[in-house]
């Protein structure tokens, strides 16, 4: 490998790499029914207890184990516990940053370690990174990758961050294509009670003041994000509180939906071979009803407003380039309160969940 990393362009060979692991992946794994209907139980209810799940995928509960470790181990699934973007005290950046294609996999990468990122993709044929910044407003280090960690990244040719306005799909209202496994009469059983199912934009109601995210909630939630599934007892070790203390909190924040769990999987194994950020220009009077209409695209994984010279994101999923080529041709362009388009290819996901 020696030899050939020196004769081989280090972009290409990064590309050579990638598309290995995507087949190896493709090859090892392949999901069945439970598969499906396991990652699609998890999207309703991240914590639900396997025995719980177990019943409503008429399986057991050691095969449902088996199965989410499995799927852990050679897939990358992962169940995430994440604040809400449009609860109270959360502020969202969209950052886009252009650098050398023989460095711009590394800053993706050293963006990906930071805990304020909830995702980072590589995009444009290696040369951007696109990424999701999460921010208290007026926090000391809310700003501190804009105004100091990037300005001293010498490989940065371009910079350009946005407010994540509103979302529409994405979040806690996951891709059409990982949900469709399950019936409602399943999904109704699964689905915690103190938690009631609600648009796919917001919660019904405003958290209250008291359930909203907080300062002391910051150990609590970095533990939810590393593992969604970690148990009581770890939880309550990680903050110092008692175990009944987590759980009425966790109950608190998810009821009024400040806190939502998302499930991390690779979208190869659901047949997804084309991947693109689409920025998009909307005159401001039709930017509601169209970012409405795209959340209901089954190409697309996540819609939201942005400030910018462009004021609409959306992630498109389709099986195969041709797909994608008649989405933008035929749905996507029947909008024709869409002005402009950039269609920016998906290299690599660095860090997934949006």
């Amino acid at each position: 490998m020696g030899l050939f990393s020196r004769v081989v362009p280090h972009w290409r060979l990064d590309l050579m790499i990638i598309l290995a692991m995507v087949l190896d992946l493709m090859d090892m794994l392949e999901l069945d029914g439970l598969d499906r209907g396991l990652i699609h139980a998890l999207h309703v209810d991240g914590r639900a207890p396997f025995t719980k799940i177990a019943v409503v995928l008429a399986s057991s509960t050691q095969t449902v184990v088996r199965r989410y470790a499995r799927l852990r181990a050679e897939a990358g699934l992962r169940v995430v516990g994440l604040p809400d973007r449009a609860s109270p005290g959360q502020e969202q950046w969209i950052v886009r940053l252009s650098a050398a294609a023989s460095t711009a996999r590394d800053i993706g990468l050293a963006l990906a370690r930071r805990p304020d990122t909830s995702w980072v993709r590589l995009t444009s044929g290696g040369t951007e990174i696109v990424a999701i910044i999460q921010t208290a407003p007026g926090s000391a280090g809310a700003h501190a990758l804009l105004l100091r960690d990037v300005p001293r990244t010498g490989s940065i040719t371009a910079v350009s961050a946005h407010y994540l306005l509103h979302t529409y799909l994405g979040g806690a209202t996951a891709w059409h294509g990982r949900v469709n496994a399950l019936t409602r009469e399943q999904q109704d059983r699964l689905r915690p009670q103190a938690v009631t199912p609600d648009t796919p934009t917001a919660p019904a109601t405003p958290p209250s003041p008291a359930a909203a995210v907080r300062p002391a909630d910051d150990q609590l939630l970095a533990v939810l994000a590393r593992d969604g599934r970690s148990s009581y007892a770890d939880l309550a070790a990680a903050t110092g509180w008692s175990a009944a203390t987590v759980t009425r909190r966790i109950e608190a924040l998810r009821s009024s939906g400040a806190l939502f769990f998302d499930v991390d999987l690779d979208d190869a194994l659901l047949g997804i071979s084309a991947k693109a950020m689409l920025w998009m220009s909307v005159a401001p009077a039709d930017l509601d009803g169209v970012a409405t209409a795209l959340a209901g695209h089954p190409e697309l994984a996540f819609v939201a407003a942005t400030t910018g010279p462009t004021n609409l994101l959306a992630l498109a999923l389709c099986p195969g380039l041709e797909a994608l080529h008649q989405y933008l041709t035929r749905r996507l362009a029947a909008l024709g309160a869409v002005t402009r388009i950039e269609t920016a290819p998906v290299l690599q996901t660095l860090k997934g969940v949006a």
